[in-house]
C-alpha cells in the first residue's frame, strides 16, 4: 500500500521567477531552484515581476478553493505606487475597475505607510513621488493590480502578496519555504 502524504508549502517568492517549476526555454529562474519536493503545484500565481507568498500543495481540492473567485478568499497586497493615491483613486480601485473585457470585482484599498520591506535585488526607480496602497482581492486576473492601478492613474512600481486569507507571510525571507502547519490549512479549508 503507498500513502501519499500532501504537503502545502508557504514560499516567499522572489522577484524574477516564475510561479513554476519549468522556465519553458526562457531562460528564468523557477521554483525548482528553490523547491525541492515532490508533487506540489502553485496554488494561483505571481507574476515574474511581483513578489510574496505562493503556497503550492498537492491537494488539488484546495488548490481549486484557493484560485476560484466563488470562495471569496481574501488575498492582500502591498503595492507601491507612483502618483498620489487619492480617496478618489482609493474610492475606485474599491467598486470595481473596467478593464478591456472585464470588470474586476470590489475590493479593498488603502493608503499604507512604507512597510520597510528589504530592498529586491533589482531596485525600483521611481521618476515621481511614490507611496504604498494595501489591495485586498478575493479574485486575481493575469496581472489584475497592474491594469487597476494604471486605469486609476498609478503606475505599480513594486507588488507582494503578504496574505491569503488567514495565512500570513510573516518574517519568512525571499526565497525560504516552510510547511503549513495542520492548523493552518484548516483555516484556509474552512
Amino acid at each position: 500500500m503507498i500513502i501519499l502524504i500532501m504537503r502545502t508549502i508557504l514560499f516567499n517568492k522572489p522577484y524574477g521567477v516564475l510561479s513554476q517549476f519549468t522556465d519553458e526555454g526562457m531562460g528564468h529562474p523557477t521554483l525548482k531552484q528553490f523547491i525541492n519536493v515532490p508533487n506540489v503545484y502553485a496554488a494561483g500565481r505571481l507574476d515574474r515581476d511581483s513578489e510574496g507568498l505562493l503556497l503550492l500543495t498537492g491537494d488539488g481540492a484546495l488548490i481549486k478553493q484557493l484560485t476560484e473567485p466563488k470562495h471569496r478568499i481574501e488575498k492582500t497586497y502591498w503595492v507601491m505606487v507612483e502618483g498620489d493615491p487619492t480617496q478618489y483613486k482609493l474610492t475606485q480601485l474599491e467598486r470595481g475597475i473596467q478593464l478591456k473585457d472585464y470588470r474586476t470585482l470590489p475590493a479593498k484599498a488603502r493608503l499604507i505607510l512604507n512597510p520597510g520591506l528589504p530592498p529586491r535585488p533589482k531596485p525600483v526607480t521611481p521618476h515621481g513621488a511614490t507611496a504604498w496602497i494595501e489591495i485586498k482581492l478575493r479574485e486575481g486576473k493575469k496581472r489584475q493590480i497592474r491594469h487597476m492601478t494604471s486605469a486609476v492613474g498609478l503606475f505599480t512600481l513594486r507588488l507582494v502578496r503578504v496574505a491569503i486569507g488567514p495565512i500570513q507571510l510573516g518574517e519568512l525571507e525571499s526565497g525560504k519555504w516552510r510547511e503549513l502547519r495542520e492548523d493552518e490549512i484548516n483555516l484556509l479549508k474552512k
